[in-house]
């Protein structure tokens, strides 16, 4: 086995030379050819979530053994640019590592529509391999002395031109990932664990981006929403929505208009003229200004048609569970606590909480059973399997 040290070492090395900018289509077509020749390719990416009401992938970064592409999306077609790095992505010769892959996939399956083969995830393997802190961050500073430069983290990352040190963050998230999959490998293959990683990294190429759809019901999930009256409900209603129609026009967040907080001061004080506004915590005396009259109008329809149903957003994550199904999940929860205790590992390492959630639900009697309902993976159906099922029914 390597010297991982020494590999991380001519890593750092490596830095002193500028990574590669791709904003040109000449430039792309020549990364394209480099990374359809390689058998492993680092790759990461930058979005604007913090800064757009419709985020976008704004940076792609690509690292080879030997060099380190930064990509520029916003500088290139969408049809003919990014995009066409869709047979790189399919391609199940070459490995794909990522760490933390799961958000990445979802913004160029939504972006790009991609599809994706062979991912190799440096924070599942971390993960499954019991590491306890397995930020890409922790793990390089910790096991290879590598300290990577996180002032950049909340950066608008839509904004033009990138400043060197922007870019040079950019390049440093995937610049080690190789190194650092090389090393997780050998760990992996030693304590038996490479088959279970691998599952879980198949896993991530079926997830799928939803479309972003705004819910006016969704005010009902607010903190505080439940405890105001009908007349208060009515006011955040009309709030709430004026708050998404203005994110949207401001290409904005909606929290970053107003937060979730300061609509639930404003439902509850029903203030009544742009000096009352300024008073409302969380509502600054230049947002009272700008949103001032548009605010009242809203406060006014709000008062004028109070809530007099129960609001019905779209449902959100498991529907509930009967008193039976309850129960079998406390049991499932016990005995995975049990499980990854034992194995020093998080218990969402062992089994996630949509197959617990289905296992309770289904209450299946057979291992067949079992995989039908919950999609369990064949490792964990063979390592964990019968011990559901023992779970559930106590046999």
């Amino acid at each position: 086995m390597p010297n991982h040290l020494d590999t991380f070492q001519i890593k750092k090395n490596n830095l002193d030379n500028a990574p590669a900018w791709v904003a040109t289509l000449p430039a792309l077509d020549a990364l394209r050819e480099c990374v359809e020749r390689e058998p492993l390719v680092a790759v990461d990416t930058e979005s604007d979530s913090l800064f757009s009401y419709f985020e976008k992938v704004c940076l792609l970064q690509v690292s080879t053994r030997e060099t380190d592409y930064v990509v520029d999306p916003l500088a290139l077609p969408q049809a003919s640019g990014v995009a066409t790095l869709a047979p790189f992505f399919g391609d199940a010769r070459i490995e794909k590592v990522f760490h933390a892959a799961e958000y990445d996939i979802l913004c160029l399956k939504r972006d790009y529509r991609f599809e994706f083969k062979n991912i190799f995830d440096t924070m599942i393997a971390a993960r499954v391999l019991g590491w306890k802190n397995v930020g890409l961050g922790n793990i390089l500073q910790e096991r290879f002395g590598v300290t990577l430069n996180k002032k950049m983290q909340r950066a608008d990352w839509g904004h033009r031109p990138l400043t060197l040190e922007e870019i040079a963050y950019a390049r440093e998230d995937t610049h080690y990932l190789l190194a650092l999959r090389d090393a997780q490998i050998g760990e992996l293959e030693r304590l038996g664990r490479l088959e279970e990683a691998r599952e879980e990294f198949e896993r991530l190429t079926r997830v799928q981006a939803a479309a972003r759809h705004f819910d006016p019901d969704a005010y009902w999930n607010i903190t505080g929403a439940r405890d105001l009256d009908r007349v208060g409900l009515g006011v955040l209603r009309e709030l709430f929505r004026f708050r998404d129609g203005q994110a949207r026009k401001e290409d904005r967040p909606a929290f970053k208009v107003f937060a979730d907080s300061a609509l639930i001061h404003l439902a509850t004080a029903h203030p009544g003229t742009p000096r009352d506004l300024a008073r409302i915590h969380g509502v600054s005396e230049y947002a009272a200004r700008r949103y001032g009259h548009a605010l009242l109008d809203a406060l006014t329809r709000g008062r004028a048609a109070p809530q007099t149903s129960t609001p019905h957003p779209r449902a959100r994550g498991q529907a509930p569970l009967d008193n039976g199904a309850r129960t079998r999940l406390g049991h499932l929860k016990e005995w995975r606590k049990q499980r990854a205790a034992a194995r020093g590992v998080e218990p969402d390492v062992i089994v996630s909480n949509d197959v617990l959630f289905a296992a309770a639900r289904k209450n299946p009697r057979t291992l067949e059973a079992l995989v039908a309902a919950s999609e369990l993976g064949p490792w964990k159906a063979k390592a964990y399997g019968e011990e559901i099922l023992t779970a559930l029914h106590g046999k």
